[in-house]
């Protein structure tokens, strides 16, 4: 054995490994154990068997190990076999856990050459073994055959990648060595994990079918692709010795005179073979034992933490108690008030950083979603003046009317105010779905009680749709309300006094506009910025209105269209001078213009409302007289300024009805009503039934829980202080191919059999001593390792240090 006091590690993880493998995946830990890596045909199902001294895996051709096979050798007097999937039952015939073996990887996978993660459990009893704990992997291929998916050379990589990749894996790559073991697959998943190759052990197998004349010597002896722990090198049975049932004995026979006589290797036979390879593995896989243990511990103790409250809830737990199921539904209500409440009112507590709450919902609902409906509603402007046109008109009948109408005013805004109407119910939908979809997630923590669950939704939602006619009603209420009295007296009202000396802003529009009509020799169509006002419109150089190209009165002014060019992109209006004036220099109009047909009506909309109005023109379906576009501009603005007054005061009661006829009688209801619907819904006992998750849920804790205090209680009794073989240093190269003697020349790194890269020395007696001249003074090395390709050496002497840095 490797490690004297050590011996009942591996036993200890392979009982870990069983205890976990029965309680599923709840208790996700990384048990120390061997990774079995390499292509197919590699050999590795021969090294295997080697170890066990028994023909019992599946072969044939293309991919045979489809599922891992997790292979746990215990050294006893007596042999045989068990499978955790088939417990109490021995198998001493080898062939039938080989049939076992096909059955199972079939079960789960099917015939189809499939693969699956999901692993076997073997454990192979023998006075032939040294402890030892292997997971054999399936082979890395590169073509699919059979029904195999098209990346099946992915998936087994995955599943590889999925042992490999922990810190607690020891990676044994199998190579054969008649391949390039510089395309070897094995070992660049290896490197790919473990780029230190602290991990990584190599196996050289098929030694004795490379071609004559060539040997792995330099691979071997670490020379070639060094690994940390090295490499070492096997002999199966060939295809032939198998179909010939050769007894592994023989073989193992074989192998050992194979090293012994062989000229490249029988220098290295005692470190070579399958007997030496399985004492490495096991003292090696100690050894990674040992240093794991610590961290192990502790994510044992962990985990046993997190399940400690769970599990104290769950011992003595009596499903049939109505003592328990009373004082259980109580709990849950309380509970499930508590929850409503945060998510509605908001809490410090476990603050969700994913997504909005209930409340935080509803806020945005009362404060952009509705507004943002409300904007939605505003009428077109075009379509608004023609409203206003037709009501002054149909007011004054046949009579010509000298002042505007207040009835034509007031008809206006009771149609705009009915339009609120849509975008109030719809708030109130948005906000009971948001009160229902809260109810169903605050139910969730009563998964465990489906009918419990049920029934809490179900009279929780039918209150709210209670509530929901109430609430639509109080709203509509609220419309009737302003559509009852129009409040021209209003204090933010403009009034009809105040029109138009004070509701006409100073400036009406700015923007960007195109000068058409400029004569060429000047630089032709010219781009300026306009700015109107009630006054007057004036153009710019730019933006910055500091250099005014010119300001044109609007007295006498009127807009008409002009018929967009063939050439032109534009779309262009004039504006020209009532009384045959010129409007700017020498032109009888001024022609502007504008990207779209939309900018175009805003800005006649603009000019119209600083008293600019268009010309008259035959195929108007109303009058175009500026005594009626002044009335249609005054009503207009009066209309925007009372529907701003209507939107804000339903803007402020919207939310404040809302939450009082619904959200705060829900919060009441749930904390005061709740738990009397629930006694008079019916059976108390049926309601607080567990769901079968819950059932499988409290025995999977329990389980659980106690595996870890009875793992904890295992590695309590084991003594971690025991000195263990070391690592192997890093291997080193050296310049034209030489290494230093023990002795070593002045400067000369230690014996390569020291600890570890840049590892202390436990003490400094122990300390190789670098070379001294007569009458120097003895130094001892603290430290040393490589980088690249220097070697760094750090000594003492009479209490200074030194450090040495050698090519």
């Amino acid at each position: 054995m490797g490690n004297r006091g050590m011996e009942d590690l591996i036993p200890l993880v392979n009982k870990l490994q069983d205890a976990f493998s029965g309680i599923g995946q709840s208790c996700n830990l990384d048990l120390p154990q061997i990774a079995v890596v390499g292509g197919q045909s590699a050999g590795k199902s021969s090294v295997l068997e080697n170890f066990v001294g028994r023909d019992f895996l599946p072969r044939g051709s293309g991919i045979v190990t489809r599922r891992p096979l997790v292979l746990q050798l215990i050294s006893a007097n007596a042999e045989w076999a068990e499978f955790l999937h088939c417990k109490g039952k021995k198998f001493t015939d080898f062939d039938e856990v080989r049939q076992e073996i096909e059955a199972e990887t079939d079960r789960i996978t099917g015939a189809n050459k499939g693969i699956s993660p999901v692993p076997i459990n073997l454990r192979v009893y023998s006075p032939h073994v040294l402890n030892l704990t292997l997971i054999d992997l399936p082979g890395i291929t590169k073509v699919p055959v059979g029904d195999q998916p098209v990346d099946i050379e992915q998936q087994i990589r995955d599943m590889i990648m999925q042992f490999i990749c922990r810190e607690s894996c020891l990676i044994l790559a199998v190579t054969p060595a008649n391949s390039d073991l510089a395309n070897s697959d094995a070992l660049k998943l290896a490197k790919d994990v473990d780029p230190q190759g602290q991990r990584t052990i190599g196996v050289i197998t098929k030694l004795d079918l490379m071609d004559e004349g060539t040997d792995a010597r330099e691979v071997l002896e670490n020379k070639l692709l060094p690994l940390r722990r090295g490499y070492i090198g096997v002999v199966n049975r060939s295809q032939k010795d198998i179909d010939g049932k050769k007894d592994i004995k023989m073989a193992m026979a074989a192998e050992r005179k194979f090293f012994l006589t062989h000229p490249a290797y029988r220098h290295m036979a005692e470190k070579m073979g399958t007997p030496c390879l399985q004492k490495v593995l096991n003292q090696q896989l100690t050894n990674h034992i040992r240093d794991t243990l610590p961290a192990f511990r502790s994510k044992l103790q962990t985990q046993l933490l997190s399940l400690d409250k769970e599990a104290e809830e769950y011992r003595g737990y009596r499903p049939d108690d109505p003592g328990r199921k009373t004082k259980q539904l109580l709990q849950m209500v309380q509970q499930f008030s508590v929850d409503f409440e945060k998510r509605i009112e908001g809490s410090g507590d476990q603050v969700d950083t994913v997504e909005l709450s209930g409340g935080a919902k509803i806020n945005r609902i009362f404060h952009e979603r509705f507004p943002f409906e409300l904007v939605k509603m505003e009428c077109d402007d075009k379509e608004m003046r023609r409203e206003i046109s037709y009501a002054i008109k149909n007011i004054h009948g046949i009579r010509t009317g000298l002042f505007t109408p207040d009835m034509a005013f007031e008809a206006i805004v009771k149609k705009q105010i009915v339009k609120i109407k849509e975008p109030c119910i719809k708030c109130v939908d948005m906000v009971i779905q948001e009160l229902i979809n809260t109810v169903r997630q605050c139910t969730n923590k009563l998964d465990c009680f489906p009918r419990l669950r049920e029934e809490t939704e179900r009279i929780v939602t039918s209150h709210i749709r209670d509530r929901e006619s109430r609430a639509k009603d109080q709203v509509l209420l609220l419309i009737d309300v302003q559509l009852s009295y129009i409040n021209t007296n209003h204090e933010d009202f403009i009034g009809f006094t105040w029109y138009p000396r004070n509701v006409v802003p100073q400036v009406i529009r700015k923007g960007w506009l195109t000068i058409n009509n400029i004569s060429i020799i000047k630089g032709g169509a010219k781009e300026y910025w306009f700015v109107l006002t009630a006054e007057s419109l004036s153009w710019f150089k730019d933006d910055e209105e500091k250099e005014k190209k010119y300001m044109l009165p609007l007295d006498n002014l009127k807009v008409r269209d002009v018929e967009k060019g063939f050439m032109s992109s534009k779309h262009a209006f004039a504006i020209f001078n009532t009384e045959q004036r010129n409007v700017y220099k020498d032109n009888r109009f001024l022609e502007l213009a504008c990207d779209t047909q939309d900018e175009v009506d805003s800005w006649r909309a603009s000019l119209l409302r600083a008293g600019v109005y268009p010309e008259r023109s035959s195929n108007d379906n109303f009058s175009m007289d500026p005594q009626l576009e002044r009335k249609v501009e005054t009503i207009r603005n009066l209309v925007d300024s009372y529907m701003a007054i209507v939107n804000k005061c339903i803007r402020d009661l919207m939310p404040k009805t809302i939450m009082h006829l619904m959200i705060s009688n829900v919060k009441d209801f749930i904390n005061a009503e709740l738990l009397a619907q629930l006694y008079s819904a019916g059976d108390q006992g049926a309601l607080m039934d567990e769901s079968q998750e819950q059932v499988q849920r409290r025995d999977e804790v329990l389980r659980t829980h106690q595996s870890l205090k009875e793992a904890l209680a295992i590695i309590g009794d084991i003594s971690t202080t025991t000195i263990s073989t070391p690592m192997p240093p890093p291997n080193m190269s050296y310049t034209r191919g030489q290494r230093p003697s023990p002795g070593g020349g002045r400067g000369a790194p230690p014996p390569p059999n020291r600890p570890g890269p840049l590892g202390p020395f436990n003490n400094s007696a122990d300390s190789p001593q670098v070379p001294s001249r007569p009458n120097r003074p003895r130094a001892y090395v603290l430290l040393y390792g490589s980088v690249g390709q220097s070697m760094i050496v750090c000594t003492k002497s009479k209490g200074l240090i030194h450090t040495w840095i050698t090519n």
